[in-house]
């Protein structure tokens, strides 16, 4: 029902538990929700900016050559979490309008764009990138990519399926990315 429609006392009841019980235990509804997402934010935010700081620490020069490997490897950690805690995360993609967690795949899109676009001057200094796109194409995109990985999450599909989609997702954004950045 996600957050906003999930009656706390039909909550309660189906585990056998009165409301003032729960109470005992967390200060509202925000709190049990928080208590049950937290981890996978913490943890999908946290492998999400491991991943850009260890791209920004490569030398520039190898950044090009290790973007696909390192985004790779970061997105499918993310999947692979998602699929270990997935009900967890579930609720934290799905079922969060009405909490602080909301707006939670913009809050990685904005990062990764900030993060890209730092990537995308020092690219141009180097003279290895033509193209420009505007931040508001390049948030739209992003937003996009991000949208569809985690739609393997929302609808249930098997975990094997997700790698398979999340790395032809990977392949089709990266030729869109090639085709209108014209890196060199």
């Amino acid at each position: 029902k996600g957050f906003q429609r999930a009656s706390l006392r039909k909550i309660v009841q189906s585990v056998g538990m009165t409301t003032g019980a729960f109470y005992g235990y967390y200060r509202s509804k925000a709190d049990l929700f928080a208590a049950l997402v937290g981890p996978a934010y913490d943890y999908i935010l946290g492998r999400f900016l491991q991943a850009q700081q260890a791209f920004a620490a490569l030398p520039p020069q190898r950044q090009v050559d290790q973007l696909s490997q390192v985004s790779g490897r970061c997105m499918e950690d993310i999947l692979h979490y998602a699929y270990d805690h997935l009900e967890a995360c579930q609720l934290l993609l799905c079922c969060a309008e009405g909490t602080r967690y909301a707006n939670y795949v913009h809050e990685l899109v904005e990062l990764e764009v900030d993060q890209t676009e730092d990537y995308y001057q020092q690219l141009r200094q180097l003279g290895k990138l033509d193209g420009t796109i505007s931040r508001d194409l390049h948030h739209m995109i992003t937003s996009a990519y991000f949208t569809a990985v985690f739609e393997t999450v929302a609808h249930d599909m098997t975990r094997e399926q997700a790698i398979v989609y999340v790395n032809e997702l990977a392949v089709f954004f990266n030729c869109g990315w090639n085709g209108l950045l014209r890196f060199k």
